[in-house]
């Protein structure tokens, strides 16, 4: 009895202890947390703390959320509570700058007019007949709203740049102004000579508009106006002489640059690409430009890697295939000492071209998008008309050298027109310092390679898996002087390559690929006698056919049949390591974790046992 009395009074003691504990924790550590995600999902970043604490007006937000129509819906309501959550914590962060107003929109009510006045999304709930408001409006004192209309679920990766943003953009109502030239529809509405219709602005424009005022200029310019904070070119391929001279002196007088140019533009499908119908009919580069910055570049040569081939479809019924032209870059390929490409962690291209530094020359560059050494160059013209990519593997041998996808250029230079232009002479010729940003492909920046784009209710939610729209807003972010957004921005949702499956995949598909190809020519000419035997027979003829004929078309049956199951097998063999590999992993975590847990406990109970026996 003594025992039960004093094992329950402990019990007791514990209890109120851990009560105690957490009073006290919630009263004197009320924002402490301790986040164990790899990427710090749920704390905020410096960036948000530095905008949070720039604040020098207050900002109203509205946080709109249909709680009492959403009360069956766990999942929708477990990320409304992180919302509401990390809203909250804004406001601590903010001390009195940030003033959060949580509403739930009954039907019918004040509260709901409000929501559909701020433009917020009403997704309607079939089963009930209400509709349900899940978004976030912002006004600053200058009446300018800003509003996330509905937080998808697909997007929780992105939530706290989305916060940040709208917080950003309420505090600072000037945007920078970046001068955009482009041969590309990146701005929708150029006619789909597939489709015969207008296209959808890219994900990557929309996105600079969110943060950015977007002003377009000519190809054909001959000065670059003084309000451009960063001049974006993106396949800059019909920029007159006049418009390059234009760039040489905005850039020497201390304007940003960022540049995106491409040996093969797969997106260029404008008439005079279409006319032309060759690879450097695509292609766009800088003229003088790059020479007189220290980078060679030459827009006849694309970079193949056989280390950071995609994988992509062929179609129905056919194994994926390797892609040697378009590359993930992951974080071993990306710059950690630049603070645009720091926080990314993979980057897809297509049909990139090299940047080489020259030797001698007066700026540094820094390399921010590098190949592997299993890599090489090779003519644009093999991307005319290519049809099955698994041809670019003809041939390839990798020439062991890093090549960069990207780079940026800083320090003295020169112009690249020193004796004027027609009539026109420059009117600086040297500068201290420049800053410019080149990337070798226009392709990464279309939405097919690095978003998903999901219409729910009429809007569109795109669903980013790499981080090529993050490259293109941090060097914008970064050369218009506002890095506060970079390290919330490398937060995105992107997806997380199984790095192990994937070199499983290589060489698995380089052991068999040979087998599988001799086969298949096996299985086609055995197709193509068996045929001609048929053929030669005639119909009405069948049963007098002779033994050695029908000898003949048996072997040829039963050839057809082995040489199908040898491919069966070769396939099979392709998934047999991964399915191994998944096996082990199975019994690590269903059997052999368990038994080490087991095993310490029993180690701890023994060494307890002695002890008091020793005792």
């Amino acid at each position: 009895m003594k025992r039960i009395m004093y094992s329950g009074t402990g019990l007791l003691v514990l209890l109120l202890a851990f009560v105690a504990f957490n009073m006290a924790s919630n009263v004197l550590l009320p924002g402490a947390r301790l986040d164990l995600t790899e990427q710090n999902l749920y704390t905020i970043s410096d960036g948000t703390e530095q905008i949070l604490e720039d604040l020098e007006e207050p900002i109203d937000l509205y946080f709109f959320f249909s709680d009492r129509a959403s009360k069956d819906m766990v999942v929708l309501r477990n990320y409304a509570r992180r919302v509401e959550e990390m809203l909250q914590e804004y406001e601590r962060v903010a001390e009195g700058n940030i003033r959060l107003h949580i509403i739930d929109p009954q039907p019918f009510s004040e509260a709901e007019d409000r929501a559909a006045e701020f433009g917020l999304q009403a997704i309607p709930l079939s089963d009930t007949g209400e509709q349900l408001y899940f978004g976030l409006a912002g006004t600053n004192s200058l009446a300018q709203r800003e509003v996330i209309p509905f937080f998808a679920l697909e997007q929780e990766g992105l939530l706290e740049y989305e916060l940040s943003r709208l917080v950003n953009s309420l505090a600072q109502p000037d945007k920078p102004e970046i001068g955009l030239i482009t041969g590309l529809p990146i701005a929708g509405g150029s006619m789909n000579p597939m489709l015969g219709q207008g296209g959808e602005p890219w994900v990557a424009y929309e996105q600079v508009q969110q943060l950015f005022t977007v002003r377009n200029l000519e190809a054909d310019l001959d000065e670059i106006p003084a309000e451009i904070d960063v001049l974006l070119l993106v396949h800059p391929k019909s920029l007159s002489e006049a418009a390059l001279f234009a760039v040489d002196q905005f850039v020497l007088r201390g304007g940003k640059l960022l540049a995106f140019i491409d040996p093969v533009a797969e997106a260029d499908q404008s008439q005079e690409a279409m006319i032309a119908a060759m690879a450097d009919g695509k292609s766009s580069d800088l003229g003088p430009l790059l020479k007189a910055w220290g980078l060679d570049y030459n827009p006849e040569q694309v970079v193949l890697d056989a280390r950071l081939g995609m994988s992509v479809s062929r179609g129905q019924g056919q194994l994926p295939a390797r892609h040697i032209g378009w590359l993930e870059l992951e974080a071993a390929q990306l710059s950690d000492d630049d603070t645009v490409t720091a926080p990314l962690q993979l980057l897809t291209l297509a049909s990139g071209g090299a940047l080489q530094p020259i030797e001698g020359a007066s700026t540094r560059i820094t390399p921010l998008l590098t190949s592997t050494t299993n890599s090489a160059l090779v003519p644009s013209s093999r991307f005319t008309e290519l049809r099955d990519p698994e041809t670019l593997l003809d041939g390839f041998e990798p020439d062991e050298k890093r090549y960069l996808f990207g780079a940026r250029v800083q320090g003295p230079a020169s112009t690249a027109y020193p004796e004027g232009l027609e009539g026109r002479e420059p009117q600086v010729v040297e500068s201290d310092n420049i800053n410019v940003v080149v990337i070798a492909d226009t392709d990464m920046l279309t939405d097919r390679m690095w978003v998903q784009i999901q219409d729910l209710f009429g809007q569109r939610i795109p669903q980013p898996w790499a981080d090529n729209g993050g490259l293109l807003i941090n060097a914008l972010d970064n050369l218009s002087g506002s890095e506060a957004l970079i390290s919330v921005r490398s937060r995105g949702d992107f997806s997380r390559p199984f790095t192990v499956v994937e070199e499983l995949q290589r060489r698995a598909e380089r052991r068999f690929r040979a087998s599988e190809q001799r086969l298949q020519q096996q299985l086609a000419e055995t197709e193509r006698r068996l045929a001609e035997l048929q053929q030669e027979q005639d119909p009405s003829q069948l049963s007098e056919m002779s033994a050695e004929q029908e000898q003949a078309i048996q072997r040829f049956l039963d050839e057809k049949l082995a040489i199908r199951k040898q491919l069966r097998d070769v396939r099979f063999q392709l998934n047999a390591d991964i399915e191994r590999l998944g096996m082990w992993l199975k019994v690590i975590n269903i059997a052999l974790v368990p038994a080490l847990l087991t095993l310490g406990v029993l180690l701890w109970w023994g060494i307890g046992r002695l002890r008091r026996r020793s005792a």
